[in-house]
């Protein structure tokens, strides 16, 4: 089982709307904030609309 380390390492001020709202949704809130998340089809569409934002890093369980 992997799941995904998300950290926001850029602003999410003056992006588009719908960045705002997954980087939201996601639980991610200051810059440098981490949150795991499980490894399916639903999180990584979600990471790819904002991976100018974001890095990632796997973890295997």
């Amino acid at each position: 089982m992997t799941d995904l380390k998300v950290t926001l390492i850029r602003s999410v001020a003056h992006r588009l709307p719908n960045q705002k709202k997954i980087v939201k949704a996601l639980g991610l809130g200051r810059i440098n904030s981490s949150v795991v998340l499980p490894d399916n089809a639903a999180t990584r569409g979600a990471l790819l609309k904002i991976a100018h934002l974001i890095s990632v890093e796997e973890i295997n369980k």
